[in-house]
């Protein structure tokens, strides 16, 4: 029975992508047969678990293995994609690939397989990890929009070494596992016959150098943590959920790689005199009876300060008022939204002797 992939590595089958990686990194280095020369049993482990990364890192092979692997699947298929038990093809049903249907075998195939050859050139290090923060505004900064400076605690390039990983005016030496490909190759047999396949070199981690005296500061990583300000620009117009780039403010890649992103999510806590309305604002304001019958000139506060609406005569309760440009700017351009306002009408549950006089022969007035 073939070993299981995630206990190789140590893992549970819930292991993130990053976990994955440490793991891989720490035993591979440990387990490596410059440090354990003429130990077959080390190098029985060092094999296993290259390949354990090899699936377990690539998102469609894990998918896969979890599906058909060691823990059950259709046949009784292995996760090492060697012969299981009952003939050279491990009792897979291939049952859905005949009448010359190879669509789902060949993924199969590529899924194990990588395709049956040895990768390209070199590989890049891998850039740094992004990172997400969240941030509240008020709705009067959308208006004009406002810089925001803040702690943050991540992966930094090291100043000892600038990133190369090495101690201050050492160098860079090809790495000795790959030869300055940046890969290694493995050799595996299925029934299909001998294959070929690359996988990212463990000791330089595809960068293909390695330092010749790793920094004391960062061990050879090239990147260490540290609490530094960040300062973000928040533009006019910005929307509540919405998520801003802040490119190269992530954590600092290994090695000298690219730093990776900061994406900030933005939060507009709500004003209680204003209600938004995408790019437009909404108030409800109140006149007398009077007012609303004669019209009035009354005044209204807007996110660019107090205007003067003109209500005019004979203005019905709910009736909607347009102040045009007076909204919220609209994100990255000229435009502006416009303020609606809603009017009610505030009718005196109490009357003096001469108001209720008035009335009433106003009302004898309009029955005439």
């Amino acid at each position: 029975m073939p070993k299981d992939l995630y206990d190789i590595l140590g893992l549970p089958r819930s292991a993130s992508k990053e976990d994955i990686k440490k793991a891989y990194r720490k035993l591979s280095k440990e387990l490596h047969p410059d440090r354990n020369k003429g130990k077959k049993d080390a190098e029985q482990k060092f094999k296993e678990v290259n390949e354990a990364y090899e699936v377990l890192h690539d998102d469609k092979k894990r998918q896969m293995y979890d599906q058909f692997g060691t823990t059950g699947g259709p046949g009784g298929a292995t996760g090492n994609g060697g012969a299981g038990a009952g003939g050279p093809f491990g009792g897979f049903n291939f049952s859905g690939f005949q009448g010359g249907d190879m669509g789902g075998f060949s993924d199969l195939f590529e899924t194990f397989f990588g395709g049956g050859q040895a990768g390209g050139g070199r590989r890049k290090s891998e850039r740094g990890r992004d990172l997400e923060v969240e941030m509240t505004v008020e709705l009067m900064e959308v208006v004009t929009g406002v810089t925001r400076s803040f702690e943050l605690r991540r992966q930094r390039t090291c100043n000892a070494c600038g990133g190369s990983g090495a101690e201050k005016g050492g160098k860079l030496v090809t790495c000795s596992e790959c030869k300055g490909t940046g890969q290694v190759t493995k050799t595996s047999q299925s029934f299909f016959g001998t294959f070929k396949q690359a996988f990212v070199c463990p000791v330089c981690d595809g960068a293909g150098k390695i330092p010749e005296h790793p920094c004391k500061e960062c061990k050879g990583e090239g990147h260490r943590e540290e609490r530094g300000t960040v300062t973000v620009n928040i533009p006019a117009g910005v929307q509540d959920g919405q998520t801003l780039r802040v490119k190269g403010e992530g954590e600092a890649g290994r090695r000298g790689a690219p730093a990776g992103e900061l994406y900030v999510l933005i939060r507009v806590r709500p004003d209680r005199r204003f209600e938004r309305d995408g790019d437009d604002v909404r108030t409800v304001i109140a006149v007398s009876v009077t007012d609303a019958i004669l019209g009035a000139e009354v005044p209204v506060e807007t996110v660019h300060g107090s205007v003067t609406l003109k209500v005019a005569a004979g203005t019905q309760p709910g009736q909607i008022f347009r102040l045009k440009g007076k909204g919220l700017p609209v994100l990255n351009s000229s435009r502006t939204g416009d303020h609606y306002v809603t009017v009610t009408v505030d009718i005196p549950a109490k009357l003096s002797h001469e108001e209720k006089k008035l009335l009433e022969e106003w009302r004898r007035i309009r029955e005439m």
